[in-house]
């Protein structure tokens, strides 16, 4: 995530520190000299955060180590003001798998906060719990810690799509019918309680509750949205996507050969071959910056990407989607047996995709699964 910095790397996993929780620090502490209350009893308000968010990193880490156990790989985890963000490369396709993976991070914080009663009773008697400490500022600080990780549950368990309690109604419901379907009516639901929070957050008014309605409105979104393409791209080979008719360069090109193949079509990013061999490729963003600075005279060779490496026609679709969306190449070359025979671009599986969409609204999928068969 852009404006964020590492803290650790833990279990291979990088934590990182978004710049706006910063300001959520810079805030509790402000709130508390406003109030004039002590300079302890606001080094404790602000201790609180730290180790709130400390125990949002261990429910995150016990997301991330559950799915691993499956095989799924987790890119980083991110602290932001409303919480953490573990960013898995995928969620697991088997309801059971998800709904463990959902379950281990509100369980994560039930473990915390059933270590923390125990520390509380063995060093102040159960009876001295109180619910005044607490919920005040100033109170005790473990029996503070120990009701936030209670809420923390409560709270991730709401059936909010994407949080962790709508994944696990997703997960629940796709054991019963299509994950498409599942995700669609946990994604309603989700919208629904986003609308419930937002409207609590203008009355009391809130603006973090505010923030968190937007959230989870535009994650359900999103959320219901990837999974639809996931759902079309599935068991779809590259090659039925692929642009066909392209212009290839080579390195000793000058870039004037390449405005005139750009203005000349429709192509925007150019495979460049060495004696057949593909050895980068150049983007129109790449060259308009080179135009800039060196000139049309300047060479393919000196701007091309090497990062950019070819999928093979036969890979699946979903995983070359993927990798274009999570990385910097939005255009790869296709090869078949180590020859060039296409181009795959994010535009051109876009539309791909409106045309399966529109097939599969008028005859089902049947005309579409021939439209990609046949090539």
């Amino acid at each position: 995530m852009r404006w964020s910095w590492k803290l650790a790397q833990i279990a291979g996993i990088g934590v990182y520190v978004h710049w706006t929780f910063l300001l959520l620090i810079a805030w509790i502490g402000g709130m508390h000299v406003i109030r004039g209350e002590s300079v302890q009893n606001t080094l404790q308000g602000v201790g609180l955060i730290l180790a709130i968010f400390a125990c949002v990193v261990a429910h995150e880490f016990g997301h991330a180590l559950t799915a691993r156990r499956f095989g799924i790989r987790t890119q980083d985890i991110t602290l932001l003001p409303i919480g953490g963000v573990a960013r898995l490369e995928r969620m697991p396709d088997d309801p059971v798998q998800e709904l463990w993976v959902a379950l281990a991070g509100p369980a994560v914080n039930v473990v915390i906060a059933g270590g923390l009663f125990v520390a509380v009773g063995v060093l102040e008697g159960f009876s001295a719990m109180s619910g005044s400490q607490m919920t005040t500022v100033g109170g005790d600080f473990l029996q503070q810690l120990m009701f936030v990780n209670v809420m923390l549950v409560a709270f991730n368990l709401l059936p909010a799509f994407p949080m962790d309690g709508g994944r696990v109604l997703r997960a629940l419901l796709a054991t019963q019918m299509d994950h498409v379907r599942a995700t669609d009516i946990a994604a309603t639901i989700g919208q629904g309680m986003a609308i419930f929070f937002g409207a609590a957050g203008l009355f009391i008014p809130n603006f973090l509750l505010l923030f968190v309605a937007l959230f989870v409105y535009l994650g359900a979104q999103q959320e219901a949205q990837m999974v639809h393409v996931r759902s079309l791209l599935r068991g779809v080979p590259v090659r039925a996507a692929m642009i066909t008719q392209f212009r290839a360069l080579a390195p000793d090109d000058p870039l004037s050969r390449v405005v005139d193949d750009l203005l000349a079509g429709y192509q925007h990013d150019f495979p460049v071959l060495d004696q057949g061999r593909i050895v980068g490729l150049v983007t129109r963003a790449d060259l308009l910056a080179a135009l800039a600075e060196r000139g049309q005279e300047a060479r393919v060779g000196g701007i091309m990407r090497c990062d950019c490496g070819p999928v093979d026609d036969g890979e699946m679709l979903e995983n070359a989607f993927r990798r274009m969306r999570e990385g910097e190449c939005g255009t790869l070359p296709v090869v078949h047996n180590g020859t060039l025979i296409g181009m795959l671009n994010l535009e051109n599986v876009g539309e791909w995709m409106m045309i399966q969409t529109a097939f599969g609204n008028l005859h089902g999928r049947t005309e579409g699964d021939k439209l990609f068969a046949a090539r």
